[in-house]
């Protein structure tokens, strides 16, 4: 998988919900969004847009 771009943003539980959202409508466009904590931020959240 190739990385696109990075977005950080606060943390929030929608973050989950919108990119399960993305992720299952978006698959078959070939691109998936990986959601993480951000290591060197508290309360930071990583939004990560690959390509397959």
């Amino acid at each position: 998988m190739m990385v696109i771009g990075t977005q950080l943003c606060t943390a929030t539980d929608d973050l989950y919900q919108l990119v399960d959202f993305l992720n299952r409508n978006l698959k078959e466009k070939n691109v998936i969004f990986g959601l993480s904590k951000a290591p060197d931020e508290p309360g930071k959240m990583l939004i990560t847009l690959y390509r397959t």
